[in-house]
This record gives C-alpha cells, sequence and structure tokens, in this order.
C-alpha cells in the first residue's frame, strides 16, 4: 500500500521485522551502519529480513534504519555487540523460532476463509509454550475481518523465548505502531474473525 511500486512479488513466508530492545531508541548516533560488516550473511540477509518498500539503495535502507533505531541499543548486550552479532543473531533467532513451518504444523495457513483468533493463538501457544503478540491490521470500513500483519516473539535478555505480556505499571514503547499506508497495526481483537491473506495486493 505505501509503496506499490517498489514491492514487487512479496515474499510468501515470514519475513523479519526486526530484534528490539525494550525501552530504547536510536542509543548511539554515532555508530553508523557499515553493509560490509554483514557482507557474509548478505544471502541471508536479503532472503530472511528483504526490504519490501526501497528497490534502490541497494536494498539497505531497511537494515540501516533497523540497526541506527535498535541496533545500537541492542549493542549493550555482549551477544549483540557488533553489526554482524546483531543481524547474525537475528537470522538465528528467526530460524529457531521457525513461525512458517509451525504455523503450517499447526494448520494455519493463508486462505480465504476465516480463521478465530483463539486458534491462532493457542497453536502458538502450544508450540512455543509462550504467547507471542499477534497484531493486525484492524477491518476496513464494511469489512468484518482484521487481517493478521505481524507476530512478535519476546525474548530475556538471555535471548530465551518468554510471554509478551507487559509486566503491570510498566510503560511498553514498543506497542509498534506501524503505519502501513492509512492504517496502523495493533494488538489483534480476539473476538473478531481474522483473515490471513495469501496474497497481499
Amino acid at each position: 500500500q505505501m509503496n506499490a511500486n517498489d514491492c514487487h512479488d512479496p515474499p510468501k513466508y515470514w519475513t523479519i521485522h526486526g530484534l528490539w530492545p525494550d525501552r530504547a531508541e536510536d542509543c548511539n548516533r554515532t555508530w553508523h551502519f557499515n553493509v560490509t560488516e554483514i557482507k557474509d550473511i548478505l544471502s541471508d540477509m536479503r532472503h530472511y529480513w528483504p526490504d519490501v518498500l526501497h528497490s534502490s539503495l541497494n536494498r539497505t535502507h531497511f537494515w540501516k534504519h533497523e540497526w541506527d533505531k535498535h541496533g545500537t541499543c541492542a549493542a549493550t548486550l555482549e551477544v549483540l555487540n557488533s553489526q554482524k552479532k546483531y543481524f547474525g543473531k537475528t537470522l538465528e533467532l528467526y530460524q529457531h523460532v521457525d513461525l512458517n513451518g509451525c504455523l503450517l504444523k499447526a494448520g494455519i495457513k493463508p486462505s480465504s476463509s476465516y480463521y478465530k483468533m483463539t486458534t491462532i493463538k493457542e497453536a502458538l501457544t502450544r508450540f512455543y509454550g509462550v504467547m507471542p503478540k499477534i497484531q493486525c491490521l484492524p477491518p476496513e470500513e464494511g469489512e468484518e475481518a482484521q487481517t493478521i500483519g505481524q507476530i512478535e516473539f519476546c525474548f530475556t535478555k538471555e535471548l530465551q523465548l518468554i510471554n509478551c505480556t507487559a509486566l503491570k505499571g510498566e510503560s511498553n514503547p514498543m506497542q509498534a505502531h506501524l503505519k502501513l499506508g492509512a492504517e496502523e497495526l495493533s494488538v489483534c481483537n480476539d473476538t473478531l474473525p481474522t483473515y490471513y491473506p495469501s496474497d497481499v495486493q
């Protein structure tokens, strides 16, 4: 929707948005993104962490944004304290979580019929033993169903999966309100029918 001209052949599998430490953004403005530091993992990066919005610019625009905003903050952890470690570890976590495989095993695949959000949540919780945060685009006018848009997994500082429930009294700036055109992703509504589209038009 945002960049109809750039989003050619979007992948038909879940890709990475980012790895975000809580309560921090743009921690070190002088630590600039340098693509040569991740040259060994570029093919995996292009496959699993593609930039579907900026076809030009060597396709590194999205990675630079994620590094500047989140990577420079994540780097306070030794396991993430370089660009190679930050991007490499995120790819590892993506493979470990294997969201594509998990949903398929649970029989949840893109479809023209609707799912119950509780069915999706139960399947994910059964598989992972923790509750991810599932985000949706709300129904457009005249529609009844929300559209699944992003699935967020939460990790401890030791990078172990934990429930994505915000602690009481904890402000959580990571309620990523991602603007997609006029639409905004927000935590899915448990009662609305849920659409998991095969092709984003």
